[in-house]
C-alpha cells in the first residue's frame, strides 16, 4: 500500500455510509469517517463497524471543519474522498438543502482539489427530475423540472462535480435510486421516505392518491449501493469519469406493487386516480391531513414512467444488477411484518390449522 491508501468517508455513519465502510475494510482499504461528534457507525443490521480513523467534522464548513491537526494529518494520507453525506429529506427547507447538499458538496470538491485526489460523490438516479423513458448513465442535460427539492439540490450538487473537472479533478458519480432493503433479507436500519407513505398506504391512512398504474419505481437494495460506490472507490481507474445507476434490474409498476399488496389480508390497498381529477379537499379530513402533510411529498414518484440504465455500473462492478420485481417487494414487505413496522402480521393458514389442532376449536 501507498502511504497514501486512506479513503476519507463522509455520511459514514448514515445508512449507506456505513455499509460503504464495512466493504471498503473488507476489500483491505483503511478509512477515515468522517462523523458528528456521538455518531454511531453501524452497518444496515445493526452491526458496529470500526473504521482506522474517526474524525469529527461537518460537511457544511470549508474543509469539512477538520481540526488543524486532523486536516494536515489526512491530507498526507487520504488518497480518495466518497462524499455520501447528504439530507435525503423530501420536505427539508430550501436552506437546508443548499447547506447540506449543495455546499457540502463544494465542500467536498475543494477538498478533494487541495489534497489532489479523486472524489466519488453519491448523487441520486432521480436528478432526471419529471421526464420519462430510458434514462442513460451520462445523462447530466439541465432544463429539466424537479419532483421536489432533493432531486433539484443533487442536481446542483452534480453539476459542481463535473464542472470541476475543467480544474482538474478527477470524479465518478453513483446515482443509487430508492434505497430499500438488503436484496436477500429486506432487513432496513431506517424505515424513511417510500417505507413512511406505504405505511399509511397499508394502513388505511392513505386511501386515495393521485398516480398511474403504469408508472414505474425503481428500488435500490442498499447492500447493492454500497458495493457499487465501493467498486467505484477500489478501481477508481474504471470509474473514472464517469457515473453509474446503482439501482435494481427491475422496475415496479403501481399496478405491480398494488397487486403485490393485495396479497397481505392485514393491508389496505389505496386506489390511485388521475391527476387531473384528484382533488384533496374531497378527502375525508384525517386523511386530508395525511395527504398534505406527508402523501404530497411522495406523489411525483407515483407518475413518472422510465428506466435507468446501469451498463457502467454492471461493467465496473462487474457483475448484473440484482433483482428488485415482486418477489424481492415482498421480501421487503415480509421484513417489514416480521420487524413490526406494519403491525402484527396475520397467523398463515398453516399456523391457523395447527393452533386448531393443539387447542381445539378457534
Amino acid at each position: 500500500m501507498s502511504t497514501r491508501d486512506l479513503v476519507l468517508v463522509t455520511g459514514a455513519s448514515g445508512l449507506v455510509g456505513g455499509e460503504v465502510v464495512a466493504r471498503l475494510k473488507a476489500a483491505g482499504r483503511p478509512v477515515a469517517a468522517v462523523v458528528h461528534s456521538n455518531s454511531v457507525i453501524t452497518r444496515n443490521d445493526g452491526t458496529p463497524v470500526a473504521a482506522e480513523r474517526r474524525v469529527t467534522g461537518d460537511i457544511r464548513a470549508p474543509r469539512f471543519g477538520l481540526s488543524v491537526e486532523d486536516a494536515a494529518e489526512l491530507a498526507d494520507r487520504v488518497g480518495l474522498i466518497v462524499h455520501s453525506a447528504a439530507t435525503t429529506a423530501f420536505d427539508a427547507t430550501p436552506e437546508a438543502y443548499e447547506e447540506l447538499n449543495v455546499r457540502g458538496t463544494a465542500h467536498a470538491v475543494e477538498l478533494a482539489l487541495e489534497w489532489g485526489v479523486p472524489l466519488v460523490h453519491v448523487s441520486t438516479a432521480y436528478v432526471c427530475g419529471l421526464r420519462g423513458g430510458a434514462i442513460e448513465e451520462g445523462e447530466a442535460a439541465p432544463g429539466q423540472s424537479f419532483g421536489n427539492g432533493y432531486e433539484e439540490s443533487k442536481f446542483r450538487a452534480e453539476h459542481l462535480v463535473r464542472t470541476a473537472g475543467e480544474r482538474g479533478l478527477r470524479w465518478a458519480i453513483v446515482r443509487p435510486g430508492i434505497v430499500t432493503g438488503d436484496v436477500v433479507t429486506g432487513v432496513i436500519r431506517e424505515y424513511k421516505n417510500l417505507y413512511t407513505v406505504v405505511k399509511l398506504m397499508v394502513e388505511g391512512k392513505l386511501r386515495t392518491l393521485p398516480g398511474r398504474y403504469d408508472a414505474t419505481l425503481s428500488l435500490a437494495p442498499v447492500d447493492y449501493v454500497a458495493e457499487v460506490i465501493t467498486a467505484a472507490a477500489v478501481d477508481f481507474e474504471a470509474a473514472a469519469g464517469r457515473t453509474l445507476h446503482a439501482v435494481g434490474r427491475d422496475t415496479l409498476s403501481l399496478r405491480e406493487v398494488s397487486d403485490v399488496l393485495a396479497e397481505y389480508p392485514s393491508f389496505d390497498v389505496a386506489t390511485f386516480v388521475p391527476e387531473t381529477t384528484f382533488r384533496p379537499e374531497d378527502l375525508e379530513a384525517i386523511e386530508r391531513e395525511y395527504y398534505l402533510r406527508i402523501g404530497i411529498l411522495y406523489t411525483s414518484y407515483f407518475k413518472r414512467r422510465l428506466h435507468f440504465e446501469t451498463t457502467v455500473a454492471d461493467e465496473v462492478l462487474g457483475r448484473p444488477s440484482p433483482p428488485t420485481g415482486k418477489e424481492y417487494l415482498r421480501v421487503l414487505l415480509d421484513h417489514c411484518l416480521e420487524s413490526g413496522y406494519l403491525g402484527t402480521p396475520l397467523l398463515s393458514i398453516e399456523d391457523m390449522l395447527a393452533r386448531t389442532t393443539i387447542g381445539g376449536a378457534v
